[in-house]
């Protein structure tokens, strides 16, 4: 099972036109005096002209990446060199690539990072061209207004992920649970847990990233969203983490750490390893990836999936993943938009990415002839298209870096005693709204 624990340490280690008459390739240009993005002059479909592009992604999205660039290049005159940077390196080489004006004519980014980098110029503005793909109404809302400033769109979904519920099947009949039936409601989450849990040996009821807020707001928010309440304000500057719902996620985890229902080395999971417990056969539900569906069948058999729900009931999902545009400093707009074009069609989405088990980036293909084979992707798709993707210029900070206040939040309510919500809360909000 090793191998799986680095499969999903290299998958999930966590957790973006003028002139359309005009055939003219214009360059993308550099950011302007309001610190958006001028125009990329691009025609409708781009040009195919046998053009060398360059695309940098990160290390999560290296199995998607390499699938879709070899379908393009298969099938096109243009060529993509694809990089993939380790996770960890991924905003450090953006950032200098930016300085000294060497980006790569396409590069992806966690849609978390992409309203700071739009608001930074780092992406050419796109706004018309996607406005005359045919099935721009259908493609994923969260991403497309991950990349909108001041109404201009600069990015397109490249891969998406979504949070759900697994559970080991083979676990919860042992335990006594029925397998074809997955928690719904967070109450019967932790009634699940604490049975699989009460089976002894190496198993464990459930695991979490207690250490990595990239987990936590991937698998966590959702529960909050289920319960009817919002994370942060419209804005991205304020944060809402204090409310009912989410004081009853962190009690209901509190509850199981205290049970001995969570896995041993939760409390210090800074997210390399989070998804490897699960993979090898050792945890009976918890929130996971999407992604890691057909990874998760091949080490454990079919595996068990439900929409994440919250303290009552309901069901959401965090739409993450990543989003792509040209970059500011590419000379090749009109053969990079050709690429990003190509992405959103039926070709990609339903052959290449549907066909590996991967979610889709335009509703009107949730349902393709792979989904119809397994009910659980068609769930997943149909899932994806009502979840949600919280949007703040200042999302890492307050989120995702370590030692973030949302960690801090998390690990006193869940690992401590508690009752510093609201002094929490507000250290959130005081990042947010720098």
């Amino acid at each position: 099972m090793a191998t799986h624990r680095r499969a999903s340490a290299r998958l999930v280690a966590s957790f973006l036109a003028a002139g359309l008459a005009s055939t003219a390739l214009a360059a993308c240009s550099a950011s302007d005096a309001n610190g958006g993005t001028q125009e990329a002059e691009v025609t409708a479909e781009g040009v195919d002209d046998g053009t060398e592009l360059t695309l940098w992604t990160r290390a999560p999205l290296e199995q998607q990446a390499n699938l879709l660039v070899e379908a393009y290049n298969a099938s096109h005159e243009n060529q993509v060199e694809l990089t993939v940077v380790p996770n960890d390196d991924y905003v450090a080489k953006v950032g200098a690539a930016a300085g000294s004006d060497s980006l790569p004519d396409l590069f992806a980014a966690d849609i978390v990072y992409v309203p700071n980098w739009v608001q930074q110029g780092l992406f050419a503005d796109v706004t018309d061209a996607v406005g005359e793909l045919d099935h721009a109404d259908q493609i994923n809302k969260g991403h497309l207004e991950g990349g909108t400033l001041d109404g201009r769109q600069h990015v397109l979904p490249f891969v998406l992920d979504v949070s759900v519920m697994f559970y080991n099947k083979d676990l919860y009949e042992q335990a006594g649970l029925d397998p074809e039936q997955g928690p719904t409601t967070l109450a019967e989450f932790s009634d699940h847990a604490k049975a699989v849990d009460g089976l002894g040996g190496d198993v464990s009821g459930t695991y979490f990233g207690g250490n990595c807020g990239g987990c936590l707001v991937f698998t966590w928010f959702p529960q909050v969203w289920a319960g009817g309440e919002d994370v942060m304000n419209a804005e991205g500057t304020e944060s809402l983490l204090a409310g009912d719902a989410a004081q009853e996620v962190y009690g209901v985890w509190q509850d199981l750490v205290q049970s001995g229902a969570v896995g041993e080395g939760s409390k210090e999971e800074t997210g390399a390893t989070w998804t490897g417990p699960f993979l090898e056969g050792e945890v009976g539900v918890m929130p996971f990836p999407a992604t890691m569906l057909a990874t998760a069948d091949e080490a454990l058999g079919e595996v068990g999936v439900a929409p994440i729900p919250g303290p009552d009931g309901g069901a959401s999902t965090f739409v993450g993943g990543d989003g792509i545009g040209i970059s500011k400093d590419s000379e090749q707009a009109d053969q990079a938009w050709n690429f990003m074009s190509w992405l959103m069609s039926e070709e990609a989405q339903v052959e290449v990415l549907a066909k590996n088990g991967d979610v889709v980036s335009r509703g009107d293909l949730a349902e393709n002839e792979y989904s119809a084979k397994d009910p659980r992707v068609l769930a997943v798709n149909e899932i994806a298209s009502e979840g949600r993707t919280p949007l703040a210029i200042n999302f890492q900070q307050a989120f995702n870096a370590p030692g973030s206040p949302w960690v801090t939040m998390v690990r006193n309510e869940v690992f401590g005693e508690g009752g510093a919500v609201e002094t929490d809360n507000e250290e959130i909000t005081a990042v947010l709204a720098q």
